[in-house]
């Protein structure tokens, strides 16, 4: 069992990333690898529409997404970290997650999935409800831990100084990791959920 964590921060070894050591830390404890990865530095552009991975398989841009990709596709779980800039999740992590999502054929049901992010001090909630939305469009469950997955500081040592968030992050690797489990011993049994067939697509203009 594997579980990936992305760090979006440019600063690889920054607030958001000691936020998602600690959620790593748990997780591993409870005998899931786990592996960050840092795209924050990365050159990341947007998707533009192109439609060229239904064809390919895999994104036109070939750059960290298509990287990441594999080991999304072999992981039962991923945790998405970002930093908050100007109350929302920073550009680089969320043209990753556009085209990650978007460009990825394989089924993504059932793996669990976590955002966590890191603020000095507001915009965190509002970045939470943007990066979830990508677990629940794909039909991966959310873990989530005794409070929102938040913590807060402009240093590592002051996110460490934040004993709620600390503990949140602990809270939350072990849940993730009691998910993790759960689902993998319920789908040796008896699988996944039935798929629809196809998706029904509602067109309102008329």
């Amino acid at each position: 069992m594997k579980i990936i964590l992305i760090n979006g921060s440019a600063h690889p070894k920054g607030c958001t990333y000691t936020a998602l050591r600690l959620v790593a830390d748990e997780i591993e404890r409870c005998g899931i690898e786990t592996e960050i990865i840092h795209i924050g530095q990365k050159d990341v552009r947007g998707c533009i529409g192109c439609y060229k991975c239904r064809e390919l398989g895999h994104c036109v841009f070939n750059d960290v997404v298509n990287e990441v990709a594999p080991k999304f596709e072999q992981a039962d779980g991923i945790v998405i970290g970002s930093p908050v800039y100007y109350a929302s999740a920073n550009g680089t992590m969320l043209s990753f997650l556009d085209r990650l999502f978007y460009s990825t054929p394989f089924d993504k049901r059932m793996k669990v999935g976590a955002a966590v992010v890191s603020a000095r001090r507001a915009g965190t909630t509002a970045t939470l409800d943007i990066l979830n939305k990508y677990f629940s469009i794909a039909q991966m469950p959310i873990a989530t831990s005794r409070y929102w997955n938040m913590v807060h500081g402009n240093t590592p040592e002051q996110v460490m100084q934040d004993a709620e968030g600390v503990q949140i992050m602990r809270i939350l690797g072990r849940n993730m990791a009691f998910l993790v489990h759960a689902i993998a011993d319920r789908k040796e049994i008896y699988g996944l959920p039935d798929k629809e067939p196809e998706i029904e697509y509602t067109n309102f203009i008329r």
